[in-house]
């Protein structure tokens, strides 16, 4: 009787821990001129590093026929990790993807994320803004806005990052901005021109907001393989992972 009621147990907690399912999605538009990041295998490996730390599983693809609601349902949240241009197919594809937010799902974008889906303005507006520019890959310094947000609680005021910086446009006035980069650090003679006013010298480059029924959450850093064996890193990607996944407040 004591057997089985712990094999029930344990099926029971796995069953529990099955539900707990990401999706982390790495398509890429090849072409001609069409950048793909070097860094994918890196930040897939890291994301299945945090999976096994904190008990979620991690399915990976960057096959775009996945997206139908059947699939997508299984998931607490998608992580667009390092995507860029033209991801998904078709407009059913992209529907899929839409009925997923609305009902409840919860997103999180890596860096080129932000240069998905282009010509698709609820893309845009899901994610909280579409890729513009960057200047060269260099060091600047990061500000965190809020401290005590699970993904930046183990950061520094401030701190050095060296990183490309995103200039993203047509972000909404909603935006939770969790870290921000200081515009004054930057080497870049076109930054002026280039820049959000709204937001003066500390452009928004890790946030989170909801939209459309979802949770969305993302961050312009990561850009070199290296980035993602550093905990600055890896845990404020594992604090978006659990807030999109409704896991923290």
């Amino acid at each position: 009787m004591a057997l089985a009621f712990l094999l029930l147990m344990s099926g029971l907690a796995q069953g529990a821990a099955a539900e707990r399912r990401i999706l982390v999605y790495t398509r890429n538009q090849i072409g001609t001129n069409l950048y793909v990041h070097d860094n994918i295998a890196a930040s897939v490996a890291a994301i299945q590093k945090l999976g096994r730390e904190r008990q979620f599983a991690v399915e990976v693809s960057d096959d775009p026929t996945i997206f139908t609601d059947e699939h997508l349902k299984t998931f607490k949240a998608l992580v667009f990790d390092n995507t860029n241009n033209e991801i998904l197919d078709t407009e059913e594809q992209k529907s899929a993807l839409q009925r997923y937010i609305r009902a409840g799902g919860g997103f999180v974008g890596i860096h080129s994320a932000c240069g998905s889906m282009r010509h698709w303005p609820w893309f845009w507006s899901m994610l909280g803004g579409t890729f513009k520019r960057h200047p060269a890959f260099q060091p600047f310094t990061i500000r965190v806005k809020d401290p005590k947000d699970a993904a930046t609680a183990h950061l520094p005021p401030a701190f050095e990052w060296t990183d490309e910086f995103y200039f993203l446009e047509r972000m909404p006035d909603d935006l939770h901005v969790l870290l921000t980069g200081d515009l004054t650090t930057l080497n870049d003679k076109d930054k002026a021109r280039f820049a959000d006013q709204r937001f003066g010298n500390e452009l928004p480059l890790t946030w989170r907001h909801e939209f459309d029924g979802g949770r969305e959450w993302f961050t312009a850093l990561g850009h070199k393989s290296e980035a993602y064996s550093d905990p600055k890193l890896t845990q404020l990607i594992l604090g978006g992972i659990l807030w999109a996944m409704g896991e923290t407040p």
